[in-house]
């Protein structure tokens, strides 16, 4: 017999090496989606702004926080953008700090919100709302308290209108992916 608590709340358990193989799938897709939509945004003469656009970085990170749990996430949330950095530039040296913040921000809370009974849709947009409220705090102490001049917080505000259409992209597409991966998991 259920009570109350498994209706909100259903821990799920997942093995130390399944943890590991998600973060190095999300840490690579970190890497190889964003760069596919700059090859694509540079094959079509518009640079980086299909990047700036559809929010690439951050569809994995999300996914293999709500999937393996919020070590996961940010893990991925913390390297993915690094890596991504090291490899091809992006982002920019001035973004990277805040990128690290921000995504590492998505994976802790969509981890902590991955076995909690509530529709998708409502669990990513409190995660979406997490990571942009903890990047803009970011940006306001690297600002007002460590007196950081290359960034602003209109650079939030920025990074969300520019970033409408991988706002809409994550939103149709990451909970689809998690119902075809709640099914197979409900299947085996």
């Amino acid at each position: 017999m259920r009570n109350a608590n498994t209706l909100i709340y259903e821990k799920k358990k997942i093995s130390v090496k399944v943890q590991a193989f998600a973060t190095v799938l999300a840490i690579a897709g970190a890497v190889a989606v964003p760069y596919a939509f700059h090859a694509a945004g540079a094959a079509l003469g518009l640079g980086s702004s299909l990047g700036a656009a559809f929010l690439p970085m951050h569809i994995p990170v999300i996914l293999a926080a709500f999937l393996a749990g919020p070590l996961v996430g940010a893990a991925a949330g913390l390297m993915g953008p690094a890596a991504a950095y090291l490899i091809s530039g992006m982002p920019e040296l001035s973004l990277l700090p805040f990128m690290m913040i921000e995504l590492c921000a998505y994976g802790i809370c969509a981890g902590l919100l991955m076995n909690v009974k509530a529709p998708d849709i409502v669990k990513l947009l409190i995660v979406m709302t997490a990571g942009r409220l903890v990047k803009a705090a970011a940006i306001l102490i690297a600002v007002y308290v460590l007196g950081i001049e290359t960034i602003g917080l209109s650079n939030v505000v920025l990074s969300i209108k520019e970033g409408c259409p991988g706002i809409i992209l994550q939103l149709i597409l990451i909970p689809i992916i998690l119902r075809i991966t709640g099914n197979m998991k409900h299947e085996n």
